[in-house]
């Protein structure tokens, strides 16, 4: 299984305790036809499922722009050798050994995967 498969199975395995259910909506006096798709794709709020893991992990970790702490909230091996197998794995063009740009570029990347896989991301974690 590839690196980013095993990131993508944690954060999408993860259960979020559902928030307190709100008051039904008033009726509205004229029904309201809305067309429905029909095929629906379950979305996950990315950022809603870290923050909830985040909360639960002893350390705190700055996953929100850190790839090492993403990595590490994740439940996953965050050594540089993986890190650069990732970079691999999703295409990274750059040079592994300047670490600093490349830890930048995985974390948007392994980001708009999420988001290309079902996540809902906020565009500041992506550009």
């Amino acid at each position: 299984m590839s690196i980013f498969s095993r990131l993508k199975e944690k954060l999408f395995g993860t259960k979020v305790p559902d928030a307190p259910a709100a008051a039904p909506a008033p009726a509205a006096t004229a029904p309201v036809a809305a067309a429905e798709p029909d095929r629906v794709i379950p979305l996950i709020d990315v950022e809603a499922v870290l923050t909830f893991m985040a909360s639960q992990h002893a350390q705190k970790l700055n996953w929100q722009t850190s790839i090492v702490d993403l990595m590490k909230l994740l439940g996953m091996e965050s050594s540089l050798a993986e890190r650069r197998e990732l970079a691999e794995e999703l295409g990274y063009t750059g040079s592994t050994q300047d670490t600093a740009t490349m830890n930048l570029w995985l974390h948007k990347e392994v980001m708009r995967q999420f988001a290309a896989n079902g996540g809902t991301v906020p565009a500041s974690m992506m550009d």
